[in-house]
């Protein structure tokens, strides 16, 4: 792990830490440039902890030692912003708070944009270039995805259709057959109904392409896995970054796409364009 930006590495733990490296780690992140040039024993009483709770900290990292933690501090404030500023209170002023988020949101679209799979891309372009119709699966935050996806239909080319309800899913799925595709799109990938919905299409034999944030069990009925990684972080006032992140590969998705399908297609995009062009100039909504 030591050529991972370390400061993105903490954000990424602390969700699952014990409370004395929970409370180094939020040390770290609130004030990188401090422990990327103090001692142990000044973290470690910033941190309120022992010296040998911020050892076994920076070894949990991979760090062989405090000296080559500090190290991976410094490069990391070299390569880009920490994630320490998007750490949200009550007392920020809506100009912080934009601040915060706005920095939060770039960093971590950028660590999903390095841990992104060009290859797992590519087959998912292939298999939505191949589709006779597409149906787009998601709850929740992941179901808003799933309709922006739907509203892309024109660059995708075929039908597109979003259903939330799981019961609708369902259904659809069950009419399914070889020659369709679906995009399920789920961050945990843990949810019952979906892989129930998605386990349906597989076995009626369409393609399936799965957007989640890990290799989770729905990945199991997958023609296609695309792991978005995110630096999602659990305050309760942040903003949901596995939602951003998996709009941008749907844009990503539905714009290779429309360049795929060549030269007459994209003329058919303008012209829809334009008509929507003229709408507005006319005051017609």
């Amino acid at each position: 792990m030591t050529d991972q930006n370390i400061i993105e590495l903490i954000e990424r733990s602390r969700p699952g830490l014990r409370r004395g490296s929970l409370l180094v780690a939020d040390a770290v992140l609130a004030d990188p440039a401090f422990a990327a040039n103090t001692s142990l024993a000044e973290l470690s009483a910033r941190a309120g902890v022992s010296e040998p709770t911020v050892l076994r900290f920076c070894a949990a990292l991979g760090c062989e030692g405090f000296t080559q933690f500090k190290l991976r501090v410094a490069q990391s404030l070299v390569l880009g912003a920490p994630m320490a500023h998007s750490l949200l209170t009550q007392e920020d002023a809506p100009s912080v708070v934009a601040t915060k988020i706005f920095d939060h949101t770039i960093t971590s679209l950028d660590w999903t944009r390095k841990a992104l799979d060009r290859g797992a891309i590519d087959r998912a372009v292939q298999v939505l270039l191949e589709a006779r119709r597409i149906e787009f699966y998601g709850y929740g935050a992941s179901g808003v995805v799933a309709i922006d996806a739907q509203q892309k239909f024109p660059l995708f080319g075929v039908p597109c259709t979003a259903n939330q309800d799981s019961h609708q899913q369902l259904i659809s799925a069950s009419m399914l057959r070889p020659g369709d595709a679906v995009v399920a799109i789920s961050n945990t990938g843990t949810t019952r109904s979906l892989i129930e919905v998605v386990r349906v299409a597989h076995e009626r034999g369409a393609r399936v392409v799965v957007i989640t944030g890990s290799d989770s069990p729905i990945v199991q009925f997958a023609d296609v896995t695309i792991i978005v990684e995110t630096l999602e972080n659990t305050n309760i006032y942040t903003p949901t970054i596995s939602r951003l992140a998996a709009l941008v590969v749907i844009d990503i998705l539905s714009t290779s796409v429309a360049l795929q399908r060549g030269p007459a297609h994209l003329a058919e995009i303008q012209d829809m364009k334009k008509y929507l062009a003229e709408k507005r100039v006319s005051g017609i909504i």
